[in-house]
């Protein structure tokens, strides 16, 4: 059997959902550029590319049917971070993901709203 890559995040668990922080997320800035490590917007794009904006290398994928769809047709040992305005939409994202079968999805806690409280870089248009 094949061994599995290394995590680059490292989840704890609040109330049985794996959480991760901006912090943690902006550190794993360059995984997000090349792949290793998946970030998905789970908003819309209006809120996207909004006031709060978006993390660098993130995909807008909304939560629903085109984020059902994509979950359904990925690879479950990919390692996914979701994020939304707060981290509620994000939860539901990554509750969907574990009941999917992924074992190595995350909720980002806070969202964009912590992102921007934290003064992390956030993009727009891109």
């Amino acid at each position: 059997m094949p061994s599995e890559a290394p995590t680059s995040l490292r989840p704890q668990n609040v109330d049985g959902m794996p959480v991760v922080t901006c912090e943690e997320i902006y550190e794993q800035k360059a995984n997000i550029a090349n792949k290793r490590l998946r970030l998905i917007d789970v908003r819309q794009f209006d809120e996207f590319n909004g006031e709060l904006g978006h993390v660098a290398g993130a995909e807008l994928v909304p939560l629903g049917t085109e984020l059902t769809r994509l979950l359904t047709n990925g690879d479950r040992n990919q390692e996914i971070a979701f994020i939304c305005r707060s981290g509620g939409r994000s939860g539901a994202a990554t509750a969907e993901s574990r009941k999917l079968g992924y074992s190595r999805t995350a909720n980002v806690a806070g969202g964009m709203i912590r992102w921007n409280e934290i003064k992390l870089p956030i993009a727009r248009n891109d």
